[in-house]
């Protein structure tokens, strides 16, 4: 029995067989879409991971250094200092899109004022922990860039799958069978129509 309720008639199978050209053409278009996304996804969750790893070894990094000025300088020393490094991050958000989807850049521009202290009563501890922690920043942006950029990759691949899914099990197999259906009742039909005038033809001829 068609899938789609349709009559089965010469004009309907034409129908049918251009859409299940056009559902065939779709599917094979989000099949490769879908290959696009995940193998981008695949290199944006690599990228995440190697980032959080840099992001950890820079914080421990900093802190270490930082547990060094503490001992060297002392606390009280650290604070009045940390009051005159001035170093103000701005973010500035755009986008960039892959197979239409809209996928975050995120830049920090940061605004400083070097040097930040005096060298003569500071130690290079110190400088090293601010400029870890400064690179951190960097870091941190594109960290956030990219975890959006998965989470938003990974939602479209199970979208795409889905229609991808849903046409190669469902709508092209309906199709197919439809097609058939029409097929068989129009060769069916043919076939009386043949026996019919031939028998006509046979009666006709008696007559003569």
């Amino acid at each position: 029995m068609a899938k789609f309720q349709v009559a089965p008639t010469k004009t309907n199978l034409l129908i049918m067989k251009q859409n299940q050209k056009f559902a065939s053409e779709g599917h094979d278009l989000l099949d490769q879409k879908r290959e696009i996304i995940v193998a981008e996804l695949m290199g944006m969750v690599a990228t995440a991971a190697e980032i959080s790893e840099n992001v950890d070894k820079l914080f421990s990094q900093a802190y270490k250094e930082l547990d060094k000025a503490i001992v060297i300088l002392g606390k009280n020393k650290l604070q009045e200092i940390s009051k005159i490094i001035n170093i103000e991050p701005k973010v500035s958000l755009s986008a960039r899109r892959v197979m239409g989807i809209a996928l975050p850049v995120v830049d920090v521009f940061v605004s400083e004022k070097k040097p930040y202290y005096g060298f003569l009563d500071t130690d290079a501890a110190l400088d090293e922990a601010v400029a870890k922690f400064r690179q951190i920043l960097d870091l941190l942006a594109k960290l956030a860039q990219t975890k959006i950029s998965v989470y938003r990759l990974a939602k479209e691949a199970q979208k795409t799958t889905r229609r991808v899914n849903a046409l190669e099990k469902i709508y092209l197999p309906d199709y197919e069978e439809t097609i058939s259906y029409i097929n068989n009742v129009l060769e069916e039909s043919e076939r009386e129509s043949f026996f019919v005038l031939k028998l006509i033809k046979k009666r006709l001829s008696k007559k003569q």
